[in-house]
C-alpha cells in the first residue's frame, strides 16, 4: 500500500481512503468516486481573492485628530502602504478590466481616534468629468457600506430574510440599514444634502453622528480633482425612530469590521447607464449584504507617537456599602514595577489591586510605575469617592 497522502482532514491513499480524521470514520471507496470528492472539494473551496488579506484603519493621536475642512496637511504622517488605491477596486459591470488613471484614479484614506466611536475618511479623486447636475442617483458617487460589529448579513429590505412574508414598508423600515449602514455619498454634494444614507434613518448622516467637507475647483461636465473629508459613526443598532435606541459600534484597538467602498463613475449627464461601478469587495451584493464586506483592522497606536512608559489607570467601585474599589492598570510601555496610594494612608505593590475603604470621602489616588522606559506617575483627584 502506497503511503497516506493528507488533504485537509481526509487521510487518503491511492485507492481507498483509510480514515477520516478526526472521527476516525472507516470508508472504503474507490478510485473513481475518490477522485470526483477530491474535485468537489478542491473546487467547493473558497477561491483566494484579494480580501483575503485585512485592510487597515490607522490610528491617530488623540493630540492630532484631523479637522473637517478639506484639506489634507492633517493626514501628513499616514501610512502609503493603508492607502486604499486603483489597484484595489474593481468595475462590477466588466467595461473596464483595469482603472484608467486617466479617466478616474482615487486614493481613499480610513483612520480611527481610540475612545471614539468614529471613522474617519480621506477621499482623493481624479475625473476627467465630474457629473453632479442632476439631484437623483444620476450623480459620481462613493458608496460607503459598514458593519461596525461584523454581525454580517443581509441590511438592505429586498434581501430581508422573509422578504414575501411580511409587508415591503416594514422590512424597509425596521430592517434597511438597521444593523449595518450604507451612505450613497455624493462627489461632490452641490444644492443638495452630502449622502443619502440608505435606510430609514436619515438623521445618521447629521451631525453629532457625521461630518464632511470638500473641496474643489471645477464645475459640472468638466475635470479636476476632489477632496472630501468626512466622518461618520457605525451603529450596531440605528433604527427608524431616531438615535434615543440607538446603539455606536464600539470601536478599540484590534478590532475587525466589515467595510465596503463602490466608486460609481457617471461621464454623461444624458447617459442612461453609468462607466463603471468600482468594488473593493469580490461579490457585488456586499451593497446590500454585510457578509461580503472586506476585513478592516483597527491598528494600535504606532510606536512613533508612544511615550517610553506612561502611567495610566481606571477604577470601579464593586461594592458601594463595603466602599470596595478594584483598580485597573492601563499603564503603557514595559512595566516592572506598580505602586499604588489610595489615599486613605495605604499602598499597595500590586498590578491590579482591589482595595476596601474604611471610610467615605474624596479621595486622591496615584499610581507610580517602573520599566526600562523610565518612571511615570499619574494621580486622579476626587475620581474615587465614596459615601
Amino acid at each position: 500500500m502506497h503511503s497516506p497522502i493528507p488533504i485537509n482532514n481526509l487521510i487518503v491513499c491511492k485507492k481507498h481512503i483509510v480514515k477520516f480524521d478526526p472521527n476516525y470514520l472507516t470508508i472504503t471507496m474507490n478510485l473513481k468516486t475518490l477522485t470526483l470528492l477530491f474535485v468537489i472539494l478542491t473546487f467547493s473551496y473558497p477561491a483566494k481573492s484579494q480580501n483575503d488579506s485585512i485592510f487597515k484603519i490607522f490610528q491617530f493621536p488623540a493630540n492630532s485628530i484631523p479637522r473637517i475642512d478639506g484639506n489634507t496637511d492633517d493626514w501628513a504622517d499616514f501610512p502609503d502602504s493603508y492607502t486604499i488605491t486603483n489597484k484595489h477596486f474593481t468595475d462590477d459591470t466588466k467595461k473596464h478590466p483595469l482603472m484608467d488613471t486617466s479617466n478616474l484614479s482615487v486614493k481613499i484614506k480610513v483612520a480611527w481616534v481610540k475612545g471614539l466611536n468614529r471613522l474617519y475618511f480621506l477621499y482623493e479623486a481624479s475625473d476627467n468629468y465630474w457629473d453632479f447636475s442632476r439631484t437623483d442617483l444620476h450623480h459620481d458617487i462613493l458608496e460607503l457600506i459598514v458593519d461596525g460589529d461584523r454581525s454580517g448579513g443581509p441590511l438592505i429590505d429586498r434581501f430581508h430574510p422573509f422578504k414575501g412574508q411580511i409587508p415591503d414598508w416594514e422590512a424597509y423600515h425596521s430592517f434597511h440599514g438597521v444593523h449595518a449602514q450604507n451612505y450613497h455619498i455624493y462627489t461632490p454634494a452641490e444644492g443638495q444634502d452630502w449622502c443619502l444614507a440608505w435606510g430609514a434613518q436619515p438623521w445618521i448622516k447629521e451631525m453629532p453622528y457625521a461630518n464632511v467637507a470638500y473641496k474643489y475647483n471645477f464645475r459640472p461636465g468638466q475635470s479636476g480633482k476632489l477632496i472630501m473629508e468626512f466622518w461618520i459613526t457605525p451603529f450596531d443598532y440605528a433604527g427608524a425612530e431616531g438615535p434615543q435606541r440607538a446603539v455606536e459600534s464600539l470601536l478599540f484597538e484590534n478590532k475587525i469590521i466589515g467595510l465596503g467602498f463602490a466608486i460609481i463613475d457617471f461621464d454623461d449627464v444624458n447617459a442612461s447607464e453609468n462607466n463603471g461601478f468600482w468594488n473593493i469587495a469580490k461579490e457585488h451584493k456586499m451593497y446590500g449584504n454585510a457578509s461580503f464586506l472586506p476585513p478592516f483592522r483597527l491598528m494600535p497606536l504606532e510606536n512613533r507617537y508612544k511615550k517610553p512608559i506612561e502611567a495610566k489607570w481606571d477604577f470601579k467601585i464593586i461594592d458601594t456599602e463595603k466602599r470596595i474599589v478594584a483598580f485597573l492598570d492601563k499603564s503603557e510601555g514595559i512595566i516592572n514595577a506598580w505602586k499604588w496610594d489610595f489615599g486613605d494612608g495605604t499602598v499597595s505593590n500590586e498590578e491590579n489591586p482591589i482595595h476596601t475603604y474604611i471610610k467615605g470621602g474624596q479621595y486622591i489616588v496615584t499610581l507610580w510605575t517602573e520599566g526600562p522606559g523610565g518612571t511615570s506617575r499619574m494621580a486622579k483627584v476626587w475620581d474615587v469617592t465614596l459615601k
